[in-house]
């Protein structure tokens, strides 16, 4: 049976009237696996969207917390969760479970990194992608090609969003389209802004591409890079559905994001902030605030920690990690961390 008896038996009654999943596909869905790295804009949405679609485990990965600015397109999020700085993944879970209470949804509050990369994706069916930077889409690239996991590119900016499907060896993957990260002034929400129904559609598309993957209609799978602009209507699509002959991930099967090589300080989506990647540094937060308050305004919870001085913003995890809001200077970053938390 797919669903329990009670209130909500035929909660996915509709879903399962539709050809395309039917109970058998309903079942398949309830006993998936996947994860889910960033919960922002298209992150937030995707999640929604799969939870209530009765994917029955779901993994969310997020570094960041949530701040007033996010509430005009991150739809899992309210205007409490903004005030108390919760972390998204914490937050994302929290609202998912007074949703659908046979979803299990893990938060996890983390940086994806090589180090962690296994412990958080290795036992996904799938991988969704909702970052905001190619350093990430190439690891989530490397590691998926590496492990044959399955994984589905998704972007959005101002109002134009695209999207991949990557079935590791069979398609095209990240490397094979982009060989290198872009180059020179790239668009960001900073610079360009976001329209809520960019990162909608480009999340819709997204969760389709994965209920086919999870029912077993991988022949219904786009075998494209799709994109489309929703202001101007103008869209495009680029075969992907052969890997490239000299792609050095699916051919040479280097994988040097992977290895952790050259990876750099982050500049995040959406505000002028550098994140610094601490790890295995445990904090403790009464003991920073101790420290900090003679310095500048310090509030906590106990999830993060935010410190206020001159013209910046700190914003503190349990295990060292943190985003330096008001620079884009990873030297003037890395300076204000080493003097108030340490080098």
């Amino acid at each position: 049976m797919t669903n329990a008896p009670g209130p909500f038996s035929d909660r996915y009654s509709r879903q399962e009237l539709f050809a395309g999943i039917g109970p058998q596909g309903q079942a398949k869905l309830r006993g998936s696996r996947v994860a889910v790295v960033g919960c922002g804009a298209t992150g937030s949405s995707l999640v929604t969207l799969l939870a209530r679609a009765g994917v029955g485990n779901i993994r969310v990965i997020d570094r960041d917390y949530v701040e007033p600015s996010n509430l005009q397109r991150q739809s899992l999020f309210d205007e409490h969760d903004a005030a108390e700085s919760m972390p998204k993944a914490l937050a994302a879970a929290k609202k998912i479970s007074a949703v659908n209470s046979d979803v299990h949804v893990d938060g996890v509050v983390a940086d994806l990194t090589p180090a962690n990369a296994n412990d958080l994706l290795g036992d996904a069916q799938l991988i969704l992608d909702a970052t905001d930077n190619f350093e990430t889409r190439y690891l989530i690239n490397d590691f998926a090609v590496q492990q044959n996991i399955p994984w589905i590119y998704m972007a959005a900016v101002s109002a134009y969003g695209l999207t991949m499907n990557i079935l590791p060896h069979e398609t095209a993957c990240l490397s094979c389209v982009f060989p290198a990260a872009p180059q020179g002034i790239v668009e960001t929400c900073d610079t360009a802004g976001i329209l809520n129904t960019a990162a909608n559609f480009v999340a819709s598309v997204g969760a389709t591409e994965a209920l086919k993957f999870l029912v077993g209609h991988t022949d219904k799978l786009r075998r494209s890079l799709l994109s489309f602009d929703l202001w101007s209507n103008d869209r495009s699509e680029i075969a992907t559905s052969k890997p490239r002959a000299d792609c050095p991930t699916c051919g040479a099967h280097q994988f040097p994001y992977l290895a952790g090589e050259g990876r750099p300080h982050i500049t995040l989506c959406g505000r002028n902030s550098v994140q610094i990647h601490e790890r295995h540094r445990p904090i403790s937060f009464p003991e920073m605030e101790g420290r900090l308050s003679p310095h500048g305004r310090v509030k906590h919870n106990d999830f993060v920690l935010k410190f206020w001085h001159d013209d910046y913003e700190m914003t503190l995890f349990p295990d060292g990690r943190a985003i330096i809001k008001g620079t884009t200077d990873t030297a003037v970053a890395r300076s204000l961390y080493a003097r108030y938390v340490g080098s």
